[in-house]
């Protein structure tokens, strides 16, 4: 079964090569707008969205993303911010204090965020616009605060490039809907599906033919795939500023 939406959808890769060409403010705020009507936890909208088009700017923050270059050759940089600002502002205007001090209050306001970004991406996709998300703004959180004058209670939750793509992006594969999609209760034997999902990702050349030695066996050798790439990835640390500037921000996560 599909839909168009479905098939742009399923179309979806991180564009990485980007023409120069601008995307002209129409277009931006047309995407926002259509993003404005995502769900939002209570109708309380707490997001924001920083439109970066400045290329020094953009420069700056690719230098501090680890160099990717598509940050500054992207023509747009979006930052997806989660806001309890706005709200601040109209508590004081209707005589409230409000609550911002718990886990809760930032977890609902970045998936807010989250949530009216992705449906930006769609909007963009489905005008033609190629979209690669950057986690990686936060590498230097404060710095991004600093850069677009966040005001206390603003938190920049993530980046997205969007522009022309210059060459079309690749369509990685996803996990089987087998490893993700679980009846009734968690499914803990997802092993096979896993490996399964590991060998297409070998399969796309992406990591490049590299070998890697088998756990427990000094002797033998294995394909690197997406089991140790992510494996290596989520057992260092990172970002382990965050905390510290989230309560700068305002939110202690009591």
């Amino acid at each position: 079964m599909s839909t168009p939406t479905i098939e742009v959808i399923r179309r979806h890769g991180s564009v990485r090569n980007y023409k120069p060409d601008p995307v002209p403010t129409a277009l931006i705020e047309t995407i926002v707008a259509a993003a404005q009507c995502s769900s939002t936890s209570s109708n309380l909208q707490m997001m924001t969205v920083i439109a970066v088009t400045d290329a020094d700017k953009r420069a700056r923050v690719a230098g501090w993303c680890g160099n990717q270059t598509h940050v500054a050759q992207a023509p747009l940089l979006l930052v997806w911010c989660a806001d309890l600002n706005r709200l601040d502002r109209i508590c004081a205007l209707r005589g409230y204090s409000q609550v911002t001090e718990y886990v809760e209050n930032f977890l609902v306001a970045a998936t807010d965020a989250a949530i009216t970004a992705q449906t930006a991406a769609l909007a963009a996709e489905s005008l033609g616009l190629g979209i690669c998300y950057i986690g990686s703004i936060r590498n230097r959180t404060q710095d991004m605060i600093e850069l677009l004058g966040l005001p206390r209670l603003v938190f920049p939750v993530m980046g997205m490039t969007v522009g022309w793509p210059a060459t079309p992006p690749p369509v990685r594969p996803r996990l089987s809907t087998d490893a993700v999609l679980h009846w009734e209760l968690y499914n803990r034997d997802q092993d096979q599906a896993v490996r399964d999902y590991d060998r297409a990702m070998v399969e796309t050349g992406i990591y490049e033919g590299r070998q890697v030695p088998v756990p427990g066996k000094s002797d033998a050798v294995e394909d690197y795939g997406w089991m140790e790439h992510s494996a290596r990835r989520v057992c260092q640390p990172a970002r382990t500023d965050l905390r510290e500037i989230l309560a700068g921000q305002g939110f202690d996560l009591a």
